[in-house]
Order: C-alpha cells, then sequence, then structure tokens
C-alpha cells in the first residue's frame, strides 16, 4: 500500500455540507467502509474551517483507485490527489 494526500476544494455556493440531503451522503462518501469498498483505507481527514477544502490521507495499491473513490466529489468542485510519504520514510532514504 502507498501514501496519499487527497485535496477536495468546492466554492461556498456547492459547500454540501449545510444540504440536510448532500451532508450525510458526504459522511457515508468518506466512511471507512465505503472506502474499503474501493481498495482505500482512510488514515484522517480534517476540513479547512471557512476555507471549503477537504484533506484526507490514505492509503491505496495506486491513485487509480483513489480517484474512484474520490469520484462523486467532482460534481462540487476539485480534486488533486498526491503521492506521499511519512517522515520515518523520508529520513530513512534521506531526502523529500
Amino acid at each position: 500500500m502507498s501514501l496519499f494526500v487527497v485535496q477536495h476544494v468546492h466554492e461556498a455556493e456547492k459547500c454540501p455540507a449545510g444540504d440536510p440531503e448532500m451532508g450525510p451522503m458526504l459522511l457515508k462518501i468518506v466512511s471507512d467502509q465505503n472506502a474499503a469498498n474501493y481498495g482505500v483505507t482512510i488514515k484522517n481527514e480534517a476540513v479547512l474551517d471557512g476555507r471549503h477544502t477537504l484533506y484526507l490521507t490514505v492509503e491505496a495499491e495506486d491513485e487509480g483507485k483513489i480517484k474512484e473513490f474520490m469520484a462523486p466529489f467532482l460534481h462540487m468542485g476539485t480534486v488533486e490527489v498526491w503521492p506521499a510519504s511519512s517522515c520515518e520514510r523520508v529520513v530513512e532514504r534521506g531526502k523529500c
């Protein structure tokens, strides 16, 4: 499994959090159970307050699995996926 950081950004007008239907759907999408259906393990998640930006740290076999998992977010905004490493791994290899 490889480590990745995922960023989703949407405009305030498209924010699903306050929508009575979209908010609960968002929670189902980012659930551990749903992620596992795509071969993705969510290590942590956070939303930047007032910025309409979601970050996930995930593990998966490849970026394609993550893009499938994050596809619903493309209806609201953008999704970017970056390969990542733990701090320990960076120190072991001696470079970022």
